[in-house]
């Protein structure tokens, strides 16, 4: 036994010499292997405190610059008025086309019969789902819709392409219902799939009923409704060409009825930079009209339901023009993005002990001057192995007056891998062959 420890002596001895030679540079190792972004172990919280300062500094210099809209911190309020228009419609809205965000409204949200602004759903859903050069034959139903008609007589046939033009420039009843019927089959299966799609493209207070709008019980929407579904419309560039044309003339198919169909959008011509959209009216709805107005820098989606009824069917014309120039009188394209440098994150149970971040975006948009643009930065001081580059870690979000805008990501920089054995053992082995 006393042979067995004499033995380990010399052991022993080679491992304290070598350890006592290699101390320093065990130390360098473990200082940069704690702070591998950088800096050392000694002045690494000093040199945050330092990097916090500048990126506060960074920012307000940035929010000096910023006149408008003012960047504020959490918690600050300042008075927003929305002007009074004196409209007549009940309900009215103008949307910013390009992201979707409400401008104004009144009664916006209350749901409302739209009369033939349905038609700009049932436009679509045939050129989303049938080709403009199919045969439709009209049926005995469809010939009995009442006025306004295109007077088609059942057992006719005309190509789609055709009917959209008599659909959307003059707003006849009877083509209406003969589309839904070579479309979906039936009224009632054309109606679901303009459901289905109305729920797709988030319209969740709209129900149709009808092709073509007439007054019927459960047969709704809502000014923002139909400003989103008008949106989604004129993006669709045969819906743009048929709803912007002048005048059509088309043939039946076998030739023997000629039409000419003329469009009654008077929009069309009255502000630079209209490009639609549809009319309407019933007796339950009142005059009806959803607009769109397209210049360099913004595109503008209007509304106004129940806006008078006979003999003022002018007062839909007056309220959009409002509406339009409100838009483009109060609002400018401005840029509410703030760079923002972050300190580094610690990494729990990394292979790198911290981790550097980065936010960036693009937030251009639509605003009045007092409209509050609020930051608030949602970062942990930690977070846990591993991370993927790229990897949301965080968020700012950014809120107009109060209202949730946008939520952009804080991402990781590099990727930092999970502590395992292979890394350990790596490790070890650097170590005992000097290679830290």
């Amino acid at each position: 036994m006393k042979n067995k420890y004499l033995k380990m002596i010399p052991w022993l001895i080679i491992i304290i010499i070598f350890t006592m030679v290699h101390f320093y540079q065990l130390k360098d190792f473990y200082d940069q292997d704690w702070n591998s972004s950088g800096l050392t172990q000694d002045d690494f919280l000093n040199q945050l405190n330092i990097e916090n300062q500048h990126a506060i500094e960074g920012e307000q210099e940035y929010r000096k610059l910023l006149e408008d809209p003012g960047i504020t911190q959490p918690g600050e309020t300042r008075p927003t008025k929305q002007k009074d228009l004196k409209l007549h419609a009940l309900s009215a809205l103008l949307m910013d086309d390009s992201n979707k965000r409400i401008l104004y409204e009144k009664n916006g949200y209350k749901r409302m019969p739209m009369a033939s602004t349905t038609k700009i759903m049932t436009c679509i859903i045939a050129l989303e789902n049938a080709k403009l050069d199919e045969v439709v034959t009209i049926s005995s139903y469809a010939a009995r819709m009442p006025d306004v008609q295109l007077n088609v007589k059942p057992g006719e046939q005309y190509y789609l392409k055709d009917l959209l033009y008599s659909l959307m420039l003059e707003s006849h009843n009877d083509v209406a219902v003969a589309i839904a019927e070579h479309v979906g089959g039936s009224v009632e299966g054309f109606a679901t799939m303009m459901n289905d799609k109305a729920r797709s493209l988030e319209c969740m207070d709209t129900n149709f009923v009808t092709p073509n709008g007439l007054d019927a019980e459960g047969h709704y929407t809502t000014a923002k409704d139909l400003a989103l579904i008008s949106s989604y419309a004129i993006h669709n560039d045969q819906f743009i060409k048929i709803t912007n044309t002048a005048s059509h003339s088309f043939r039946e198919v076998n030739g023997k009825r000629a039409f000419t169909v003329s469009n009654k959008n008077r929009f069309l011509y009255m502000m630079d930079g209209a490009i639609g959209i549809k009319t309407g009216f019933t007796n339950g709805a009142g005059y009806c009209f959803a607009g769109a107005l397209k210049r360099p820098d913004r595109t503008l989606i209007s509304v106004v339901l129940g806006c008078g009824w006979p003999p003022s069917k002018n007062l839909k014309w007056t309220d959009t023009k409002l509406l339009m120039n409100y838009g483009i009188e109060n609002y400018k394209l401005k840029q509410i993005f703030v760079p923002m440098q972050f300190k580094p994150l610690e990494v729990k149970n990394g292979q790198q002990k911290w981790e550097k971040v980065i936010l960036e975006g693009d937030l251009s948009l639509l605003l009045r001057d007092d409209e509050l643009i609020d930051i608030e930065y949602d970062l942990p001081q930690v977070v846990e192995a591993p991370l993927k580059k790229g990897e949301p870690v965080g968020y700012a979000r950014y809120y107009i007056d109060g209202n949730l805008y946008a939520e952009l990501p804080i991402r990781a920089l590099t990727q930092v891998d999970r502590i395992n054995l292979k890394y350990c053992i790596d490790k070890i082995i650097k170590f005992w062959s000097l290679q830290y």
